[in-house]
């Protein structure tokens, strides 16, 4: 049975779809009404605009969990595969070509008939609470739930917030030395991005390289925040800041040309962005679709296969079986939870 269609993000709780909308044609639909938003990496932007929006949780959840056996996922790279990706991109950035770039693998498994988003979006809840957390079901078929850690774009009237996140450490590990100039390569990227539609002089870096912790790992995040220049709309915004820049690379132009040329699937929603838009109170706010699952389904049919990516930033620094590791570990704890019974 399909699960109605339904949002949930920052203790807020959506149902009754009003109407689904293409923002790339349409953006200036998100200047009035509450809207659920998923962006895919490569550059599609759907608008799912819900009548009813109240304060409060996600249902509680009325039945047990039904996923993916933990054999059955599959990945989009396997290591060997992932491990020549790496060099590949030590050679491109040898060469003089790019300085960072994010490379990615898509895990994916059938799922289950009678699986539940509002009971996956619990467990992660419990197993794994993110601050940006959030769920988006269009009723269809397909749905995303998210325990992202990282804020792509937050706007309150003409201010703009992003919080770029680039470091990942196990829990009282040291970073690595590459990642704190990777992160100030990837906050000054989006520094720059938001530079494009700001007011001249109000793009600030009001935190670089702080230290958050998030269960089984921690990471390095820095806050941009910005005016936007008189005039400019959800139109610029995104046409400057997407996709993100912590999960593209360095220049992002041809840091996007070598994740075409070495990822063998798209990437979806995963890396895109997925959150809400209140254009009636001009406020928004968007995770980097990160630490994510998605469905994949036709219309009026449950969803037949469930995927999750992850991926890690690769610069001349990298040692390619560390940045295997390192998407093992920010896989291990989700997909272990969405896996299996319970």
């Amino acid at each position: 049975m399909l699960r109605p269609a339904l949002a949930s993000f920052a203790g807020l709780y959506a149902t009754d779809l009003v109407e689904t909308v293409d923002l790339r044609a349409h953006p200036e639909a998100l200047d009035r009404g509450w809207w659920a938003v998923v962006a895919t990496f490569e550059g599609r932007v759907t608008g799912h605009r819900f009548a009813r929006v109240g304060r409060g949780p996600v249902p509680p959840a009325s039945r047990p969990w039904h996923g993916p056996a933990p054999e059955a996922w599959t990945s989009s790279l396997d290591r060997a595969g992932y491990l020549a990706g790496v060099q590949r991109i030590r050679e491109r950035i040898a060469a003089g070509d790019v300085y960072q770039v994010n490379l990615c693998r898509l895990l994916s498994a059938p799922l289950p008939a009678d699986a539940d988003p509002v009971v996956l979006a619990h467990r992660l809840a419990a197993a794994n609470p993110a601050p940006f957390a959030g769920l988006v079901v269009t009723g269809d078929g397909e749905w995303v739930v998210t325990a992202s850690p990282e804020l792509f774009l937050e706007r309150a009237g003409d201010r703009v917030t992003s919080g770029p996140v680039k470091g990942t450490a196990p829990p009282g590990e040291p970073f690595a030395a590459k990642d704190l100039p990777e992160n100030v390569m990837i906050t000054d990227l989006v520094r720059n991005d938001l530079g494009r539609v700001a007011r001249p002089g109000s793009v600030r870096v009001t935190a670089l390289a702080a230290t958050e912790d998030h269960p089984g790992l921690r990471h390095l995040v820095s806050t941009v925040t910005a005016e936007l220049r008189p005039g400019a709309g959800w139109a610029d915004l995104l046409q400057a800041a997407f996709p993100p820049g912590s999960v593209s690379g360095a220049p992002k132009h041809t840091a996007l040309q070598v994740i075409r040329e070495l990822e063998p699937v798209p990437r979806g929603p995963y890396c895109g962005a997925v959150g809400f838009v209140d254009g009636d109170r001009a406020t928004a706010r968007l995770a980097v679709g990160i630490r994510t699952f998605f469905t994949t389904a036709g219309p009026s049919r449950p969803a037949s296969r469930l995927h999750f990516g992850t991926g890690a930033g690769i610069t001349w620094a990298s040692d390619p079986a560390a940045e295997w590791a390192e998407t093992e570990l920010k896989a291990g704890r989700l997909v272990g939870a969405a896996s299996g019974q319970g």
